[in-house]
């Protein structure tokens, strides 16, 4: 078609004669051929069809590569199995030490509660030895001061055992009432000004043991 265009276009050009002798000294252009540019520019256009049918065919291609990270997932998934599996045995392992130690702890804690005042009571002993002899010498004997000289001796001895144990008399007679240390069962008028908030009789003795009040004083505080 676009041949058929270019021939009718050549043909309506008008032809230029050369009107004196000038123009025909004037060098005249060759001749084109039609029929060769068509064929040209057919090849040129042929050429780019070509080119674009190539360029869209390789377009269109689609380069599948192989999956390399499939590989990669199954292994990686099998060393989290292979981790949780090891943390499941560490912890059934841990839980079960946790709960021997428990187990062992709460029988330890028992024994130790039937037996804590064991060594007290094996130290005590002689004392009631010496309270038996005593009582049975008191109950033959004429001199009544040898008796009370025994009974001091068992006295300074039990004295003795409470301290070496960690109790300790609380002072109260004559001391300020604290009621840290003291209880107060009752109140009487004061003998004096200096004996108000004093304490002026001890109806029963308190105790600490290891700096801890074992029994509080029950005394009687002048107002």
């Amino acid at each position: 078609m676009l041949k058929k265009i270019f021939n009718k276009s050549n043909a309506e050009k008008p032809i230029n004669v050369a009107s004196d002798n000038r123009d025909a000294d004037i060098e005249k252009p060759e001749a084109v051929n039609p029929e060769a540019v068509d064929e040209k520019i057919l090849e040129e256009m042929t050429d780019l069809e070509l080119e674009s049918e190539t360029n869209d065919s390789s377009e269109s291609v689609e380069v599948v590569e192989p999956d390399e990270t499939t590989d990669e997932t199954e292994d990686e998934a099998t060393s989290l199995k292979k981790e949780l599996s090891e943390l499941q045995d560490k912890y059934l392992r841990l839980a079960a030490e946790f709960d021997n130690y428990r187990k062992r702890t709460l029988r330890e804690k028992t024994e130790l509660i039937q037996t804590a005042g064991e060594s007290l009571l094996r130290d005590i002993l002689p004392l009631v030895d010496d309270f038996e002899r005593g009582l049975e010498l008191a109950s033959n004997a004429e001199d009544m001061e040898a008796v009370r000289t025994g009974m001091g001796f068992i006295y300074n001895k039990l004295k003795d055992f409470l301290t070496n144990h960690g109790v300790k008399e609380i002072n109260a007679m004559d001391e300020p009432f604290d009621t840290e240390w003291h209880e107060a069962v009752a109140n009487i008028p004061a003998s004096s000004d200096d004996m108000k908030g004093m304490i002026v009789d001890v109806i029963q003795k308190g105790y600490m043991l290891n700096n801890k009040v074992m029994r509080y004083s029950k005394v009687v505080v002048g107002e």
